[in-house]
């Protein structure tokens, strides 16, 4: 997909994005969230960096954010990803795109390590995850009820191969 331009996602976006959110809640593998916040809740709960969309001729079909983990300064370079394709550009490779972008954002602005909580039935997200140098560190079993049925997360975790590596409060570091 030649015309893919990924770019910051900025407040105009919002109506498409939150449409592409919603396309995502619809998959019931997705999210627990069962509807789109607005956008001072949305804005809110994410980073001021890192915020992307991807663009065919026009408005976005795609985005990706991250998150905080924590308010604790030791986690500063932790955030967990959000991203979410619109389904007419499914398999098309926006996604791999749209995060590879992501992580190359995060690592410039010093993020060591990026999370990700998602449904096992989503295959195609984990798939994806993992095609970019996410690894599955865990399974948390019944974390939380989607529409009063118990569902499982995979946790997945990349660790950056280049921000913390080789830096004095690295303890392996030569």
């Amino acid at each position: 997909m030649e015309a893919l331009q990924i770019t910051p996602l900025l407040a105009t976006d919002w109506h498409a994005v939150r449409q592409i959110y919603w396309e995502g809640i619809q998959t019931g593998h997705a999210t627990f969230e069962e509807h789109p916040p607005e956008w001072v809740a949305w804005d809110t709960a994410h980073l001021k960096a890192c915020r992307l969309v991807a663009r065919v001729d026009g408005p976005p079909v795609g985005w990706a954010a991250l998150s905080p983990v924590s308010s604790r300064c030791v986690y500063a370079g932790v955030a967990e990803v959000s991203i979410y394709v619109s389904e007419k550009v499914r398999g098309q490779g926006v996604g791999r795109r749209l995060l590879q972008a992501l992580i190359d954002a995060s690592e410039e602005e010093g993020f060591w390590t990026l999370q990700s909580g998602v449904f096992p039935e989503n295959t195609a997200s984990v798939a994806l995850h993992k095609k970019l140098g996410f690894r599955e560190v865990g399974r948390r079993e019944r974390i939380g009820r989607l529409h009063g049925v118990w569902r499982d997360v995979l946790l997945l975790e990349r660790r950056s191969p280049v921000i913390g590596v080789n830096d004095d409060m690295n303890p392996e570091a030569g």
